[in-house]
Parts: structure tokens; sequence; C-alpha cells
């Protein structure tokens, strides 16, 4: 494969493919031999970045400790895809439909009169979701 003389795209789907090469058999040693539980150590470590870069107020930092981040939530999603567990597209169905369904105020036109009423509409959502005792 000849390296690129343009600048690829810089979105997710980009970022899927750069894992993708890195866990192929042409690919980095280090990135094919990853699994989550190797990965749970890094995703720590970046998350603390992440959260340090924010306190610091460098946004620079911050742009940079996200993208850490997301590629390592990436890689991943990506190693569950592989093992057959769940796809990419699973992960995000699975939080846009949660957002939408614990956000009626916003995607469902049911009004919320103060902050107190949306903390206890989101408890009540998400106790139904996982067919718990509604609180009252």
């Amino acid at each position: 494969m000849e390296p690129s003389t343009t600048e690829p795209p810089h979105d997710f789907s980009q970022l899927l493919v750069v894992i993708e090469q890195l866990r192929s058999d042409q690919g980095c040693p280090w990135d094919r031999k990853q699994t989550p539980q190797t990965l749970k150590r890094y995703l720590v470590e970046e998350c603390q970045e992440l959260l340090e870069a924010i306190e610091s107020q460098q946004q620079e930092n911050v742009c940079e400790e996200i993208g850490d981040v997301l590629f390592l939530l990436a890689f991943l999603m990506t190693l569950y895809a592989e093992q057959g567990h769940f796809t990419v597209t699973d992960t995000f169905g699975g939080i846009i439909s949660k957002m939408i369904r614990r956000h009626p105020h916003v995607f469902a036109g049911q009004p919320v009169s103060d902050e107190q009423e949306l903390k206890a509409q989101w408890q009540r959502i998400k106790a139904q979701e996982k067919g718990q005792a509604v609180p009252e």
C-alpha cells in the first residue's frame, strides 16, 4: 500500500480505518496483540490526563487528550467487534437511543419546570430502563 499524498478525511470513520490498518497483518505488532484487558490501564491513564488538561484550561491539551481517549474507545469498540460481541453501529445506536429516551423534554415535547424535576425524570427513566422500582 502506497502512502497517500493527500490528507485523509479527519472523521470517525477514518479513525476506524487507521485502527484497522494498525491491527492488520501488515500493521503494528503492539496494536495487534492488544485486548480489552490490556487497554484498561491506558484508558485510565488517558482519562486522567484529560482531566488534568481540563483542570489546566489549556485547550490545546484538552483537544489532544480527548483525541487520545477517543482513540482508545474506538480501539475497544473495534476489539469487541472483532470478537463478534457488538459493532460500532450498535454502540452508537445504543447511546443515541438512550440520550433521546432520557431527554423527552427535548425530543418528545414533555416540558419540565426546573432542574429538580429534570433530575427526577432522568432517574425515573433510568430505573425503568434497568427494570428497577421507579423512584417517586
